[in-house]
C-alpha cells in the first residue's frame, strides 16, 4: 500500500511540474517549424539535410503545415511552433496582436509570385474596374497589401470594393463558381488559377511591391536557441542556392509534394526568390511601410516599429557549426 501511495505521489509530482514548466527538456529537444505549400522550406523538408545536421545536438525537427500566413504566425504566438515562413504582410497583423516574434532572414523579391486575378471571361480589364466588386483574399497575408497598393495606384481606396476575406481553398472555391469578381493570390496557388482555371492577371506586384518571404521565429526560441536558428538560416539559404540553380530537379522533386503538375511548379518555382539572408536596414524600412500604410487605413490599431522585432544573432554563433 505504502508503494501505490509513493507512486500516485510521484505522478502527481511529474504533473505539477510539467504544468509549472518545470518539465521542459522534451520541448528544448525538438524545433517545430511552420511552413505551407511552397516555397523553400518545402524543398528544406523533403532534402532532410536540416534534420541530419541538428541530430548532431540532439534536436529533432517537427514539421507543421499551414494553410497561409496568418494562421501559421498564430500557431507561433499560441507556441504551437518556434519558426516559420510567411510572405510580408502576416507578421505585421501578427505584431499588431501582440505576437513576441522576431524577424530572422529574409528571401529576394519575387513581385510575380502573387496577384489578382479574374475569371478568364470576366469584363473587367483594370484594377479600376474592381470599384464596388468582390475581392477574395487570405486577410493579413502577402496579398492584403498588394491589393491596397493596386487600388492606390489606380486611384481607388480601400473602402471601394467589397474585400471577402477567405483562405486560399475557399477563395478557390468562391472564384470557380462566380461568388466574386477578382481573387487575389499566391504562388503556387496563382499558377494553378493561372494554368487550371485560365484565370487572367489584372496586376501582379511588379513596380507595387517586393513581396519578400520571410523567416520568423518566437522570440523565446530565439533568444535560447541562437546556435539553432543560425543553423537553420544556413541550410535554407544552402538549398535555395541550389534549388535556383537546378529548376528541374526541384520541380521533379515538389511537385509530388504539393500535388501539383509538373509546370504548375515550375512556374511557381521560376518565380520565386531564392537565396535568404539577415535582415537589412533597407529590408526593414520597406517592412515598416507596410506597417504605417495598413495602420493609416486603421486595419491595425496602433503604429509599430519594425526595428524592435529584428533577430541579431550573437557574433560566436553567426556561423553555426
Amino acid at each position: 500500500m505504502r508503494t501505490v501511495f509513493l507512486r500516485r505521489g510521484l505522478v502527481a509530482l511529474f504533473a505539477a511540474a510539467v504544468s509549472f514548466g518545470v518539465i521542459t527538456q522534451a520541448q528544448a529537444e525538438t524545433l517545430r517549424i511552420g511552413y505551407q505549400k511552397y516555397g523553400t522550406l518545402v524543398l528544406l523538408k523533403a532534402k532532410g539535410t536540416l534534420e541530419k545536421r541538428l541530430a548532431e545536438q540532439g534536436i529533432q525537427v517537427q514539421w507543421n503545415e499551414f494553410p497561409g500566413g496568418p494562421q501559421l504566425l498564430e500557431g507561433l504566438n499560441v507556441g504551437s511552433i518556434d519558426f516559420g515562413v510567411t510572405g510580408e504582410t502576416p507578421p505585421v497583423f501578427a505584431q499588431a496582436a501582440g505576437a513576441d516574434l522576431l524577424y530572422v532572414a529574409y528571401e529576394p523579391p519575387a513581385p510575380h509570385s502573387e496577384a489578382i486575378l479574374v475569371p478568364k471571361d470576366s469584363k473587367i480589364q483594370s484594377v479600376a474596374e474592381l470599384k464596388g466588386k468582390k475581392v477574395a483574399l487570405n486577410k493579413g497575408s502577402n496579398v492584403h497589401y498588394l491589393l491596397v497598393r493596386a487600388l492606390q495606384d489606380a486611384g481607388l481606396k480601400y473602402s471601394d470594393i467589397q474585400p471577402v476575406y477567405l483562405p486560399p481553398a475557399d477563395a478557390r472555391a468562391a472564384f470557380e463558381r462566380g461568388s466574386v469578381d477578382a481573387w487575389v493570390i499566391w504562388d503556387p496557388y496563382q499558377a494553378a488559377a493561372e494554368q487550371q482555371l485560365q484565370a487572367r492577371t489584372l496586376r501582379d506586384g511588379d513596380k507595387l511591391v517586393d513581396n519578400h518571404q520571410f523567416y520568423l521565429a518566437s522570440r523565446s526560441y530565439a533568444n535560447q536557441h541562437p546556435a539553432v536558428i543560425s543553423a537553420l538560416v544556413e541550410e535554407v539559404n544552402s538549398v535555395g542556392q541550389w534549388a535556383q540553380a537546378h529548376p528541374q530537379e526541384v520541380t521533379a522533386q515538389v511537385a509530388p509534394l504539393l500535388g501539383l503538375p509538373a509546370d504548375i511548379t515550375l512556374t511557381s518555382m521560376e518565380r520565386q526568390g531564392f537565396g535568404a539572408q539577415l535582415i537589412t536596414p533597407e529590408v526593414v524600412a520597406a517592412q515598416q511601410k507596410i506597417a504605417d500604410t495598413f495602420q493609416a487605413l486603421k486595419l491595425i490599431p496602433k503604429p509599430l516599429t519594425i526595428k524592435d522585432v529584428i533577430w541579431t544573432p550573437p557574433a560566436k554563433v553567426a556561423t553555426a557549426p
